[in-house]
């Protein structure tokens, strides 16, 4: 295996001047470690990677949904919703999550660094749009995995104050991250809120054992936070930070960027194919939503959540199975992960659409997870069948259709953005 670098560059858009001189844009590019996706090296699907991911994002948005219930009620929740079981992974896995798991390359999180504190701690951090709370390891843990880490020490910050209360995840190898919540200074890119509410986690599941993100900011909705406060760009937004409450997201192989304030127009083509969301359970949700095999849709009506800390996507079992059936050559290469196979050789041309919107398009590249074995000639779809209890009628589109456009989401008119890469 090798390491791949490339960079993240987190911008914050000036305000506007007095004077009729267009707004300079400001950055800092910070180092990102970027993995190219869930194949092995020789091409083919790496199961068991999958498989710990998938395990990741159930338990993810299972704590989702418990903070939705705390923070607004059940009555929120979309038909088919439900709190669903925690996944656990098979022994073999749990145990192996610190080796050969975590050094394959994949396109698995987007991270650059942020600033916690006074003076100034840097932490490498995932940027997350499907979840909503900002947690990095505490000094006071002394676990082998947290000791890989950069460690928050709250006692070394002249802004942080201690507050009631704790944090908590459970995860695929039925640990947890859990710790005490503060609040402090909190910077990305010259970007600063001054109060942000925070966890310094003194539990750290050995699922980031050798994974270089040191913890998660969230960019989701006040509604799904276990910290039951403004994520970071909903305090941003409070504090006079940005001029503009809409941050922007460009996805790929290089140049990869989060911009905050606004969005930049410099990586995009055409303008921003804006869709409304539904805030009520705290997510960048979109109403109205069609899956397209070709020029047909083989499955319309449903609700689509945009989550940048997804790898792949994933819809309801019997959706998924709908969609398939519209791939000739198509089969289940794994029932139980609701994995499917399609020839490799006659790849779909897959894309997603909203209300009367375009059809955005999601590369071959990205539509593949990998051959099924070295020389099948059946690759596996980025597209997984999985009841993530979010509802009957609710897929999550991850990274596999993000790093195909520019995303914009918008918190002053609450909603999300399409346009076509530069």
């Amino acid at each position: 295996m090798f390491s791949k670098a490339t960079l993240i560059t987190v911008a914050l858009a000036l305000m506007a001047s007095a004077t009729p001189i267009a707004p300079k844009k400001q950055g800092i590019a910070v180092p990102f470690s970027k993995r190219s996706s869930l194949k092995n090296a020789d091409g083919t699907f790496n199961a068991d990677r999958a498989m710990v991911e998938t395990a990741k994002t159930i338990n993810k948005h299972r704590a989702n949904m418990i903070n939705l219930e705390k923070n607004v009620g059940s009555h929120v929740f979309k038909e088919g919703a439900f709190i669903r079981e925690a996944a656990v992974l098979p022994e073999h896995l749990a145990k192996r999550q610190s080796e050969s798991l975590t050094d394959e390359e994949d396109d698995l999180e987007w991270a650059g660094t942020i600033s916690i504190g006074t003076p100034a701690q840097k932490f490498l951090i995932d940027f997350d749009t499907g979840s909503s709370d900002l947690w990095i390891p505490s000094s006071s843990c002394t676990s082998s995995v947290c000791k890989q880490k950069s460690r928050y020490s709250a006692s070394s910050s002249s802004s942080s104050s201690k507050k009631s209360g704790t944090f908590s995840i459970e995860y695929g190898d039925g640990s947890t991250v859990s710790g005490p919540i503060y609040t402090d200074k909190v910077a990305v890119a010259g970007v600063s809120t001054t109060k942000q509410y925070l966890s310094a986690v003194t539990t750290l599941s050995s699922s980031f054992s050798g994974d270089p993100i040191d913890g998660i900011l969230g960019l989701a909705f006040p509604a799904i936070s276990n910290l039951n406060e403004n994520p970071f760009f909903y305090t941003a937004v409070s504090e006079g930070a940005v001029d503009e409450g809409v941050f922007g997201f460009k996805l790929a192989s290089s140049g990869s960027e989060l911009y905050l304030g606004g969005t930049n127009d410099d990586l995009y083509s055409g303008s921003l194919e804006y869709h409304d969301v539904d805030t009520s359970n705290g997510f960048w949700q979109i109403t109205s939503a069609k899956a397209y095999v070709g020029s047909k849709a083989a499955v319309s009506g449903f609700e689509t959540i945009i989550d940048s800390g997804t790898t792949i996507m994933y819809g309801p079992p019997s959706a998924v199975k709908t969609f398939y059936k519209a791939i000739s050559g198509s089969g289940v290469y794994d029932s139980s992960e609701g994995y499917y196979y399609y020839p490799c050789d006659s790849p779909p041309t897959v894309s997603f659409a909203w209300g009367s919107g375009k059809k955005w398009e999601i590369t071959e590249e990205n539509f593949s997870l990998g051959e099924t074995e070295s020389g099948s000639g059946k690759c596996v779809g980025a597209l997984a069948g999985q009841d993530l209890g979010l509802g009957s009628s609710v897929w999550l589109l991850g990274d596999s259709f993000m790093k195909n456009v520019y995303t914009a989401f918008s918190t002053d008119n609450e909603a999300v953005g399409f346009a076509a890469l530069s």
